[in-house]
């Protein structure tokens, strides 16, 4: 991992908020293929639904206490009564529909692994198997989603996962690194294009 930015540079967020410019720094736009943290980031995307992603931020420890640290096989043989307790816990965005989502799309990611050999495997084969890097000046050039996106999550959907939109699957393409959108004057932009796990 390489170290935080130095404030002279010029992020494309985050700056000034320590929790979000580590998430800046050294997650946001690495290429993620390991299959546990994919389903945790597409589960985080999820929740962030209608909030800002420092809520989420500042509760990603909650969730991963409270959901398995995202193993989707654990996730998927919790009962109601569990759902029921994960509801009552303040770690977390305590949304009815949003952590029932969770085991709800667990069964779907095993489902895609059987299909696909790894939830990565099937990810990745939207954008080709690598990153599509793009080459935005200002934030106001992002997109909220793409035509992958809507693609993706039309599939996903198909497939019963909820919480899984075109905005919501555009921002976590970003997250995992299968989009590349920092901008061009941000030193993230030229970095190692390396897999992350």
């Amino acid at each position: 991992m390489r170290q935080s930015l130095s404030k002279k540079f010029k992020r494309c967020f985050g700056t000034g908020n320590p929790l979000y410019e580590q998430y800046h720094d050294k997650e946001w736009g690495v290429p993620v293929h390991d299959d546990r943290r994919l389903f945790e980031m597409l589960s985080l995307e999820g929740a962030q639904a209608g909030l800002s992603w420092e809520t989420i931020l500042k509760r990603r420890e909650g969730y991963r206490v409270l959901f398995c640290h995202f193993d989707p096989e654990r996730i998927a043989k919790m009962t109601d009564s569990d759902l029921e307790t994960v509801l009552k816990d303040a770690r977390i965005i305590r949304n009815r529909g949003k952590v029932l989502s969770v085991r709800q799309n667990a069964l779907s990611v095993l489902s895609i692994q059987n299909e696909h050999r790894s939830f990565s495997a099937y990810l990745w084969k939207f954008v080709g198997g690598a990153p599509k890097i793009h080459y935005f000046k200002k934030h106001e050039e992002v997109p909220a989603y793409s035509e992958v996106s809507e693609a993706l999550a039309k599939d996903l959907k198909k497939r019963g996962m909820v919480f899984v939109g075109k905005t919501i699957l555009y921002a976590f393409m970003q997250a995992v690194g299968m989009v590349h959108d920092h901008l061009i004057d941000c030193p993230c932009h030229v970095r190692n294009q390396g897999s992350s796990g």
